[in-house]
Order: C-alpha cells, then sequence, then structure tokens
C-alpha cells in the first residue's frame, strides 16, 4: 500500500527539507502551500519549484487571507519587520509571530490528509534555531496530533494521523546538511520576510539571519539572492 503524506510547504529551508525527508522515507508527497496575506509571494513561487523538484504528487495553494486579523508584521504593513539582529527565544515572542498560523495551516492539511487517507503530515517547525514561536515547540506538535485523531472520521475509525516534526529538536546548521544530504538545491528557496517579487533576500530579518549563520556553521556557501 502506497505511503501518502501531506506536506506543508512554505518554500523556505526547513518546510523544503522537510519535504526532502519525507521523500527520502518513500513517501508519496502531496504539498500544500497557502497564500495567506503575507508580506511577500515569492516563496509560494519557491513553494511549486521545491515541489516539482521532488516530484510531489499534487501541489495546491490554498488561498486564507489573515491579514484580516493582522497582528503580526508578517502580515500587517503597519507593523515594522524587525532587522539587524537574530532574535533569541528569551527576547520574547516578536512581532514576526502571526496568531495561531500554524494551528489554522495544520488543521486544513488535517482535511486533505483524511481525504486522500494519508497518515502523516509533515511541518518543518523547530525548536532550537527559531524565534520563539509558540506554534513551534513539541508541546503544540503533540497536543495538535492529539487533537487530529479527536476531531476526524479517521481518528475515531483507528486511522491514526501522525503529526511528523522531523526538524524538532535540530540546530539549522543541522537541517542544511541534511539538505544537502538529500539533494535540496537552496538556492530555490526563499526564508526572508521581506523577499522582493525575484525572492531576492534582504539579508537582514530574523529569518535571513538564522539562515546565514546556519550555512556558516557548516562552512557550506550560502546560495542566497540578495537584493
Amino acid at each position: 500500500m502506497t505511503k501518502r503524506a501531506v506536506i506543508l510547504l512554505s518554500g523556505g529551508l526547513d518546510s523544503t527539507t522537510a519535504l526532502a525527508m519525507a521523500k527520502d522515507r518513500g513517501f508519496e508527497c502531496y504539498t500544500m502551500s497557502f497564500n495567506y496575506g503575507q508580506r511577500t509571494v515569492a516563496e509560494l513561487k519557491a513553494a511549486k519549484k521545491v515541489s516539482a523538484q521532488f516530484g510531489a504528487k499534487k501541489h495546491i495553494e490554498v488561498n486564507l487571507d489573515m491579514s484580516e486579523i493582522g497582528g503580526s508584521a508578517l502580515t500587517d504593513h503597519s507593523i515594522d519587520v524587525p532587522t539587524g539582529e537574530a532574535i533569541s527565544k528569551e527576547a520574547g515572542i516578536p512581532v514576526t509571530y502571526v496568531p495561531a498560523r500554524n494551528t489554522v495551516f495544520l488543521s486544513i492539511a488535517l482535511g486533505w490528509a483524511e481525504v486522500l487517507q494519508a497518515h502523516h503530515i509533515f511541518v518543518g517547525v523547530n525548536a532550537v534555531d527559531y524565534s520563539g514561536y509558540p506554534d513551534c515547540r513539541p508541546e503544540f506538535i503533540q497536543a495538535f496530533e492529539t487533537m487530529a485523531n479527536l476531531a476526524t472520521k479517521a481518528g475515531v475509525e483507528g486511522q491514526r494521523t501522525t503529526i511528523e516534526a522531523p526538524l524538532i529538536d535540530m540546530t539549522k546548521a543541522q537541517i542544511i546538511a541534511e539538505g544537502m544530504r538529500l539533494g535540496v538545491d537552496y538556492a530555490l528557496t526563499v526564508s526572508c520576510y521581506k523577499a522582493d517579487d525575484a525572492g531576492r533576500a534582504c539579508g537582514e530579518c530574523d529569518s535571513c539571519l538564522l539562515r546565514q549563520q546556519g550555512f556558516e556553521a557548516q562552512g557550506f556557501a550560502d546560495p542566497t539572492l540578495y537584493q
């Protein structure tokens, strides 16, 4: 029987690595991206390219305008994206946190997974080199998996869904090393919070700095295009 998985794919470094890991484990991959009112849509173009590179069975883009509720520098242009230093967990939850984003995304992925009879959902969240987002923690992933198996027909009939977060305990450098081993072309990916339409990164936001530090720690050349 074919093993199917839904992969949440933003087009960034982490989610692309998670897709590569799912493919390496033998899953037939179905990728899902969200046009949620974020500052840059270049990541959506990147997601399509990455999905094709790894031979995903199907890629879909869901339109969901979270800018209507705002509350984040990524969806509200009146809130500036912080630049100049990588934000640590100790600094508190930054303004780039998008309220309930991963909860919403995983919920929609859960629906698609049930339709596809896919019992695994991959998400590229990380609890080591990250910006302190509450929905990137192991506790959140565990709680969502519990909920998923209470909330679906598949779950109550014994067809358990597993939320796979293979990057959860990895540093950014370790993630990059694993991706390189699996043939990820990181030049295709877009991580920047303020990337222009061509996908060129600002080189100053939290996401850019964490990415740069990861490549430096591994001694790999950074293939990112910068503005």
